[in-house]
């Protein structure tokens, strides 16, 4: 039972870690109705951007500031010179275009920082400690607070703002907050800032477990199984599936991974994922949508 509550909670604290990385694609998706497949090169660039500025000396806290401030003016121009010009366009336009923007910020993060693996210390050590048997983590309790304290400070964000509201009024219908005066251009300028400073965080915490190196953008794609179980528009939906997917991934490997064979914990949430839309296509936390024909 100790061993069981040990990989459970294990689970758990990566799927929070799994919630942060799905928030940046929530956040977008829920004022602009794009899906931003480019996520998983921002939080590379991110973190690439804060190590290599640190290896040049600069102390940690200066790197971070100054990194922060390159991801929100990369998160505005984005949504200024590529998004805003395809306003209106088909859903499919704005989503290849995200991918065309995935391959121009993984080539720019190559050319501007080159190709090295880089180590990334936040100064957590991975060490476990004992709680009533159960020992945990040390760096995964660290992250997953952080990734927690973020993700609910930006559920109350959405919910308890003025800001808030326009957001949730833009993601509901645009053409009736422009009628009622909120700035779409403003809020989505904002929103992609947020997304920049989201990939940020992520990059840090997943760069500092993984290392810095172009496989991160991997690890972007298990946020896809969490906005299928939580729902696409929903912050707590991204969190509830951030857990389902971070403590079935982890229970599969070490219960199903010995009979069926390695691996099972790459693809495990995709088939999650893959039963689960045939039940609630809409995810737990999703919106019903319903055409008349």
């Amino acid at each position: 039972m100790q061993f069981f509550i040990e990989v459970m909670v294990g689970g758990l604290l990566a799927g929070v870690m799994y919630s942060l990385v799905a928030l940046g694609f929530v956040l977008i998706y829920k004022a602009s109705g794009v899906f931003n497949f480019a996520q998983g090169a921002l939080v590379l660039f991110a973190a690439l951007t804060f190590v290599s500025i640190e290896k040049m000396g600069v102390p940690f806290w200066i790197a971070l500031a100054i990194t922060l401030g390159i991801m929100v003016l990369m998160g505005v121009a984005i949504e200024r010179i590529v998004l805003r010009r395809l306003v209106n366009q088909p859903p499919i336009s704005l989503f290849m275009a995200t991918i065309g923007l995935s391959f121009f910020i993984e080539g720019l993060a190559q050319t501007v920082w080159g190709t090295e693996v880089h180590g990334l210390e936040l100064g957590i050590t991975d060490e476990p400690f004992d709680v009533m048997g159960v020992f945990i983590s040390k760096f995964d309790l660290f992250a997953a607070t952080l990734s927690g304290v973020l993700v609910a400070g930006l559920a109350l964000f959405f919910q308890k703002t003025k800001l808030g509201r326009a957001l949730r009024a833009v993601a509901d219908d645009h053409q009736a907050a422009l009628s009622v005066g909120i700035p779409l251009k403003h809020i989505w300028a904002i929103v992609w800032a947020v997304a920049g400073f989201v990939a940020l965080v992520a990059g840090m915490l997943w760069g500092s477990r993984l290392g810095v190196q172009f496989a991160l953008t991997l690890v972007v794609l298990k946020a896809l199984p969490v906005l299928i179980l939580g729902g696409f528009t929903s912050v707590p939906g991204a969190i509830v599936g951030g857990l389902i997917v971070g403590a079935g991934e982890k229970l599969a490997e070490v219960y199903l991974g010995p009979f069926i064979g390695g691996g099972i914990e790459n693809w495990f949430p995709y088939m999650l994922a893959l039963v689960f839309l045939l039940v609630r296509p809409e995810g737990l936390f999703g919106e019903r949508h319903i055409e008349r024909v």
